[in-house]
């Protein structure tokens, strides 16, 4: 079954194209990384997504439905978004429990009393990425690599069809980094399609079947990871000749 689909898709603003001739095909099952240098476009097609951008030309379908042809909003219900400048919306004075509660309801923050029901199922959320003992924290005084996984529980609240990722592990040190990654590659074993933005290669856990590259708004590659991750199209991208190893399900590169 098709998860999300863009076709031919086409996106110019103030007579600059951003994106051009996008075609990516997501199957449920799968679990995509779109990979590319900083400006190539990647956080556009993430938008397009989740229906905050609609393309110059083209057609987005998300989980059956059209966007164009149907309510958006009721789309958006079913997916989870982490990025950083939703995370620049919530009000850091909020204790962490009541934050990952804001997802259920696709909320920043609340203005009324919370259930019962929604604040237990945010606490276990809160145990699923290992932080139970932050809940009545403000969320201000977390450390970055806590504030990524308070929104990735914040993200899983509703159950999302699909999980959208926007360099999740932007800033973070390598002991966070690798934290944080261990909390994503265990997705794999829930019933979720993630799609990971990042630049970094290494990212790429084992959990991930494929891989997008983009370069300059257009896509050099897509496919399995192992089909599309090779010295060659990694030159392309990013312009840097490199030498690819793969290590315990994940590549890394050295620069030549």
């Amino acid at each position: 079954m098709q998860v999300l689909s863009l076709e031919n898709i086409h996106f110019i603003r103030e007579e600059r194209s951003i994106l051009s001739d996008v075609e990516l095909r997501v199957n449920d099952g799968e679990h995509w990384v779109i990979l590319g240098k900083n400006g190539s476009g990647k956080t556009t097609i993430l938008e397009f997504i989740n229906g905050y951008q609609f393309p110059s030309r083209g057609k987005v379908q998300v989980l059956g439905h059209t966007y164009g042809e149907c309510d958006v909003r009721e789309v958006r219900k079913q997916i989870g978004y982490i990025s950083q400048s939703l995370y620049e919306k919530l009000n850091p004075g909020d204790p962490v429990w009541e934050v990952i509660a804001t997802g259920e309801y696709g909320f920043l923050r609340f203005y009324q009393e919370i259930p019962a029901e929604v604040r237990q199922k945010a606490l276990e959320m809160l145990g699923v990425v290992k932080l139970a003992h932050l809940a009545n924290q403000p969320l201000g005084t977390l450390s970055q690599g806590e504030r990524k996984k308070v929104m990735l529980a914040r993200a899983l609240m509703t159950s999302p069809r699909i999980l959208i990722m926007d360099e999740p592990c932007s800033g973070l040190d390598l002991f966070e980094r690798e934290r944080l990654l261990e909390n994503i590659n265990d997705l794999g074993k829930q019933n979720i399609t993630v799609v990971y933005v990042t630049h970094h290669i290494e990212e790429i856990m084992p959990m991930f079947s494929h891989v997008a590259l983009i370069d300059q708004g257009r896509i050099i590659a897509s496919g399995k990871k192992e089909d599309v991750l090779n010295e060659e199209n990694l030159l392309k991208a990013f312009q840097v000749p490199v030498s690819l190893e793969w290590f315990q399900g994940r590549p890394w590169i050295k620069v030549l």
